[in-house]
């Protein structure tokens, strides 16, 4: 309990500073974002999209307590599932390559994020947590903020347990820097796949998850374009999986969340 109330006591005094933070954060994604959005959009606007100072809201919630609520939830999880893990298999992981370790956190933590995001469409307990990233009608970078802390945690927890299960977040200087470098560029990924510009990347999109892939993944015109593309990073998964919808020529007509999202 004492342990508990003292992470609560630092959360609290580190509020301000990160709070700082997040608005350089924000600002720089905004200028940066704004800029692009305007040089190339799937559709031009007149006025702000609706629900954008909510989208700042929840954008401040989850940058300030989802770490927290995250790592609590982590350590419970990983102390109920530690025995699964073979005795002996850490110390052979910690003996592979740093490439080799940084590609494995990478592909099992799509994999496990996948199957939390399905499992956030498929389960209804989980989707009405996760229809609030559903909720706008209109796209642009902002909309990567629009999340339920809870749904956050969820699949934040759930993609990090591979790397965690099988040791391949073991302290080295060098894989935490090339962490660090990683989460950074797919933090600023997740935004640029939710913005409103028109990019099509060619052969590309059948490696890496583009702003057409996921554009799709929110599409509400077309019942053939529900519950598919899944993958934050490699949409091959979805390909693997049967989940996979990506048309060539065109971005969805409409977006938004229905009780048709659900999978049945």
């Amino acid at each position: 309990m004492s342990g508990l109330l003292q992470s609560w006591t630092t959360l609290l005094h580190s509020l301000a500073p990160k709070a700082l933070g997040l608005t350089v954060w924000l600002a720089a994604l905004g200028l940066t974002f704004g800029a692009l959005e305007r040089w190339r959009p799937i559709r031009r606007r007149q006025q702000a999209r609706r629900g954008w100072a909510q989208d700042i809201a929840y954008f401040y919630l989850g940058g300030l307590l989802q770490p927290f609520f995250t790592v609590l939830a982590t350590v419970a999880v990983i102390g109920c599932t530690a025995g699964l893990v073979p005795v002996g298999a850490g110390a052979w992981v910690a003996g592979l390559p740093l490439a080799l370790r940084v590609v494995a956190m990478l592909v099992l933590g799509d994999v496990a994020f996948y199957w939390a995001h399905r499992w956030a469409h498929e389960c209804e307990a989980l989707w009405r947590l996760h229809a609030t990233h559903h909720s706008p009608t209109e796209m642009d970078w902002l909309v990567n903020t629009r999340a339920h802390l809870l749904d956050l945690v969820f699949a934040r927890v759930v993609s990090s347990l591979p790397a965690l299960a099988l040791g391949l977040h073991q302290p080295a200087a060098d894989l935490q820097a090339v962490t660090a470098i990683v989460l950074t560029m797919t933090t600023v990924w997740a935004f640029v796949i939710h913005a409103n510009v028109d990019w099509r990347m060619g052969w590309l999109e059948q490696l890496i998850v583009t702003p057409a892939f996921h554009h799709w993944h929110h599409a509400n015109d077309t019942e053939a374009a529900r519950n598919k593309n899944y993958a934050a990073l490699f949409p091959w998964l979805d390909r693997l999986f049967g989940t996979y919808h990506m048309p060539k020529d065109r971005f969805p007509s409409s977006y938004g969340a229905n009780a048709a999202s659900i999978a049945t």
